[in-house]
């Protein structure tokens, strides 16, 4: 039976999760820098929460997500995205208790989305994601936007473009809402099923229809800055001043939407200008959404955050020619012959690496042509020899590979020297 991998999912082999590895690295140390700590929630919640979270309306929970009974007959999602999940732990945790407020979490792991694949678009996919929670200060809004962009600067891309957009508060969008049933329902038969049962559910979401995209009414749509109030004004102008500050460059983009209906004032994404990964340009978005948290269950608390796809930065790496440091090969290979030293080896082994060093050996049976050979496959800084001969009287021969240089050394001083070895070759 030939059992294949299921679409929409890749397997991460040797020779690249080494790249996942170093954006992970760079994601947690920046992250730290920035005082988020970290949260690790389920892969699969219960369906109500994505439902009420992220919105009857989205094409997420209406399309979208992997949805399944257990056997005792409760309804369950696997996650399509972070944000709820994060809230819910906030909320049942009760860390709106805490008394340095916003609660700061940041999160990686895999989300699932039945989407039709496509390059940059999995079915099953990772995300990194930051929430802060408890604050309804735009100085947050800020924060959220410079890690966002000091992340992607660190991992080495260039070209990024900060895209802006606010959705105001409920006042707000109850007057964009209502300008906007009104500008598209004389025409509305005109669009997609889609769009037609969003007219009055989220009327917004139409503007972010992809089939419609091109329709002559959403060109000149009603804008939600118009229908800013006086507060939502004042708090897109104070995170807009803030990034100048910061010297963070941004584009205001009236019809950024985002595809979540908890999103209200600031929305966002971080796009990537230039050719080389396909159609998709967006690399993160997110926005702020208050009122989440009292939806799910706990007090008023302000909140935002993003997510960003980890196989879209991956991509633009490699469309920039962005050079991923890769760890180097083994530090020793060990090279064995005769019954007795093969069966000491394992043991010199386990001191080498217990000593920092990498280390390995051959499990083949191959003759020592073979396994120099082995060594050279795997980059080996240096070899130790142990031979029949050199087990007899208690020293292995070390060699080191780029050199050539040999010396004798005492079994029992091997770690040792190979260590003050290591040390001065990567200097």
């Amino acid at each position: 039976m030939n059992i294949r991998i299921p679409r929409g999912t890749q397997d991460i082999l040797p020779g690249h999760s080494e790249e996942w590895q170093y954006v992970e690295r760079i994601w947690h140390d920046i992250c730290r820098r920035y005082n988020y700590a970290e949260i690790r929630t389920p892969i699969f919640e219960q369906t109500e929460l994505f439902q009420r979270g992220v919105g009857d309306t989205t094409d997420i929970v209406q399309k979208e997500m992997y949805t399944f009974e257990d056997r005792g007959g409760r309804s369950l999602t696997l996650r399509p995205e972070g944000t709820a999940s994060v809230v819910r732990s906030y909320v049942e945790n009760k860390r709106f208790g805490l008394p340095d407020q916003p609660d700061k979490l940041y999160y990686t792991g895999p989300m699932f989305r039945y989407e039709r694949p496509q390059s940059g678009r999995m079915r099953q996919f990772v995300q990194f994601g930051v929430e802060a929670v408890g604050s309804a200060d735009p100085a947050v809004d800020a924060e959220v936007l410079s890690l966002a962009m000091e992340f992607y600067r660190e991992a080495g891309l260039k070209g990024l473009k900060l895209v802006l957009n606010s959705l105001g508060d409920q006042e707000s969008r109850n007057a964009h809402r209502n300008a906007l049933i009104s500008h598209f329902k004389p025409r509305i038969d005109e669009f997609c099923s889609d769009c037609q049962s969003r007219l009055e559910k989220n009327p917004l979401r139409i503007l972010d229809c992809k089939e419609d995209k091109d329709h002559p009414l959403m060109q000149n749509a009603p804008s939600i800055l118009d229908y800013l109030n006086e507060y939502s004004t004042k708090y897109f102008e104070t995170v807009k001043e803030m990034l100048s500050k910061m010297d963070i460059p941004y584009e205001v983009d009236p019809n950024l939407v985002r595809g979540l209906d908890y999103y209200n004032h600031t929305a966002f994404e971080i796009m990537i200008e230039g050719e080389g990964f396909g159609a998709i340009s967006t690399l993160m978005g997110g926005g702020r959404y208050n009122g989440l948290v009292e939806e799910l269950g706990g007090p008023e608390s302000p909140g935002i955050g993003f997510a960003l796809s980890v196989e879209r930065l991956l991509m633009a790496l490699e469309a920039q020619n962005v050079e991923v440091p890769m760890q180097a090969g083994l530090d020793c290979y060990l090279v064995t012959q005769g019954e007795e030293p093969d069966k000491d080896a394992a043991a010199l082994l386990t001191e080498l690496r217990r000593a920092g060093i990498t280390a390995d050996k051959d499990y083949m049976n191959r003759k020592m042509k073979g396994q120099f050979k082995a060594a050279d496959r795997q980059q080996a800084l240096f070899t130790a020899v142990l031979g029949e001969e050199e087990w007899n009287a208690g020293i292995i021969n070390l060699k080191n590979m780029q050199s050539g240089g040999q010396e004798e050394v005492a079994i029992k001083e091997l770690p040792a020297r190979l260590s003050k070895q290591l040390k001065e070759e990567k200097k």
